[in-house]
Formats: C-alpha cells, structure tokens, sequence
C-alpha cells in the first residue's frame, strides 16, 4: 500500500470552494481503485494549512489512476473547481507507506 499526503496552502477566505473541490476529489479517489482517507482543515492555529490523505494498493495502481488527469472529464472539472476559485494556492505531494496497528494489517 503507499499513501500520498497532499500538503496545501489554501486561501482561508475560499474555504468552501476548498470543501467543494476536496469532496469531488474524495469521490474520484474512490471511483477509481484508492481509498480517500479525508480532507484536514484549517481549525485553530494556521488558518491557510490543509492535508488530503489517500492510499492505493500499490504505487502501480497510483500511476494507472494518474493517468487519467486531463483527460477524463471529471478529472478535468474537479481541477477546475481549484482553478476557477484560485482556493489552492500551493500543494506538494509525498509518497509514505503506513504503518498500522497489527490489528488493522490482518
């Protein structure tokens, strides 16, 4: 399994077009072989920090999905929702692998 952590700077003032690209990338996530493990924003302390974490089954499922960016139209129009609003004004993407619970491996 790998996890990709996306760390964003948002625009505070745009927080709901942030909520409103965050839920269609949550179900694309989903759609397409990954498990979106939710959105994390900004609540006391730095108000323009925000985290996506999701997983794939391997780093081959990631690039299959990536694929499909600017070319499938829902992919096209979530990007839109963070273009057109300007709510994401930087991100940066790592790769980690989790490490779990022995309970929650099995």
């Amino acid at each position: 399994m790998i996890t990709c952590v996306v760390e964003y700077v948002v625009d505070p003032s745009k927080i709901d077009a942030f909520e409103r690209f965050g839920r269609r990338w949550m179900e694309l996530v989903d759609l397409h072989g990954g498990t979106h493990h939710g959105y994390f924003l900004p609540s006391e302390g730095a108000s323009d920090k925000a985290l996506a974490l999701f997983s794939f089954p391997s780093l081959a499922a990631y690039e299959q999905y990536r694929t499909l960016f600017g070319k499938d139209p829902d992919f096209i129009e979530a990007d839109r929702i963070r273009d057109e609003s300007g709510c994401v004004l930087r991100y940066e993407r790592t790769f980690m692998r989790p490490l779990l619970p022995e309970h929650a491996e099995g």
